[in-house]
């Protein structure tokens, strides 16, 4: 996985749990692409400054992870949830009762429905 897209995730998971600072300079970085010097003329910071406190905030984000997991856990339920799902449309493709298919319509609205729980 790519490292933007990875701390982005993170911040996602854990981003209330960092100072209100590191959650701006990071949203400013990650989620708005602005550069090191960009964000550090808007806080009248040095780039190195930026540089350190998006790097504390990374690290952070890693150390929270490490400890709680939610991220792993996610991404392991998404797994999960698509391969339910491919399962599901193998059974269809097999022909089934209409009892089976009722069956198989409330099972993919159940997984689907999980899958948007955490959206």
């Amino acid at each position: 996985m790519d490292a933007r897209v990875r701390t982005g995730l993170l911040y996602d998971f854990y981003g209330p749990l960092l100072t209100e600072r590191q959650r701006r300079f990071v949203e400013l970085y990650f989620g708005e692409d602005l550069s090191l010097g960009e964000i550090a003329a808007e806080f009248r910071v040095s780039r190195q400054a930026v540089h350190d406190i998006l790097h504390r905030s990374e690290m952070a984000l890693e150390a929270f992870e490490a400890k709680l997991g939610l991220l792993k856990a996610y991404q392991r339920r998404e797994a999960l949830r698509g391969r339910l799902l491919e399962l599901l449309e193998r059974l269809k493709a097999e022909g089934l009762t209409p009892a089976q298919e009722e069956t198989v319509k409330e099972i993919t609205a159940l997984v689907e429905a999980m899958g948007r729980e955490g959206d």
